[in-house]
């Protein structure tokens, strides 16, 4: 880093372009953030908005979540079987395949695939209003721009992703019917009553919790990118870039701090009512 000398005598140290980049990347999402709760509970509430985009969200993503849940289920029991079988536990692949979908896999590759299209397109529609003077013409208007177009996207994401959760979660099971049959005959009782019988309420409302945070912070991610665009027209492609970037980078960050919080609260509040 290079140390530069200030007009006041002191020495000021030059944050690398990249590190600098970040933390006001950092700055700008926690004002986003700030501005979100102190407007949310104000009225006037944008009911209908926040209505249209849910649909939007929701309606526009059952198509490609259902398939790539699927196929995740589907993949995830094939690759199970072979080394079950090599330990004589074929019976264990449901409870395998159950755990993981509602554990981990399912709150994640839903989030990842909203973050690609629900938050490249938040954040290229808001990016084509700032830089086409929309959100500014709506100021002049006396309409509150941030209230109508980042509020109600944020609830929207909010609301919708742990749904779309628990829907990749169902077909996601169904998928892991499909390849434990593949290669042996399991009928759906059984089946299900494995999976309901490893499934516990530890295992749901953590999922669902953190979806919830996905949610958020993808609504979050794709408004700051497009909303602060600029440099015109080829600031639309980059403001989508950036917001699936940064809301896959929160998916991520957010599901570690999850792990960590959800395994502590294990040992504090589950462990010690398990007695051998």
């Amino acid at each position: 880093m290079d140390a530069k000398a200030t007009t006041d005598g002191h020495t000021g140290v030059r944050l690398p372009a990249s590190l600098s980049a970040l933390l006001e990347a950092l700055g700008q999402t926690a004002r986003f953030v700030g501005r979100f709760f102190r407007q949310v509970f104000v009225p006037p509430y944008e009911l209908g908005e926040v209505v249209r985009q849910c649909y939007l969200i929701g309606n526009g993503s059952l198509l490609l979540v259902g398939l790539t849940a699927f196929i995740m289920g589907l993949v995830l029991a094939l690759q199970s079987l072979p080394t079950l079988e090599d330990f004589g536990a074929e019976s264990m692949a449901p409870s395998m395949v159950s755990i993981s979908v509602v554990r981990e896999i399912g709150p994640v590759i839903t989030a990842i695939i909203c973050a690609g299209k629900v938050g490249s397109s938040i954040g290229a529609e808001l990016a084509g209003m700032r830089v086409t003077e929309q959100i500014d013409a709506m100021e002049v208007s006396a309409v509150n721009p941030f209230k109508y177009l980042v509020v109600s996207r944020v609830l929207a994401c909010t609301l919708m992703l742990p749904l779309l959760v628990v829907y990749a979660d169902a077909i996601s099971l169904l998928g892991g019917l499909a390849g434990v049959n593949i290669y042996g005959d399991t009928s759906w009782v059984l089946y299900k009553s494995h999976v309901f019988a490893s499934v516990e309420f530890y295992d749901l409302v953590p999922a669902l919790i953190k979806s919830v945070f996905f949610g958020f912070f993808i609504g979050i991610a794709s408004c700051v990118a497009g909303y602060n665009a600029t440099n015109g027209t080829e600031g639309v492609g980059q403001a989508a870039n950036s917001a699936v970037v940064a809301s896959i980078l929160w998916v991520f960050v957010l599901d570690m701090l999850a792990v960590q919080i959800t395994n502590v609260a294990y040992e504090l509040y589950f462990a010690p009512s398990i007695t051998l």
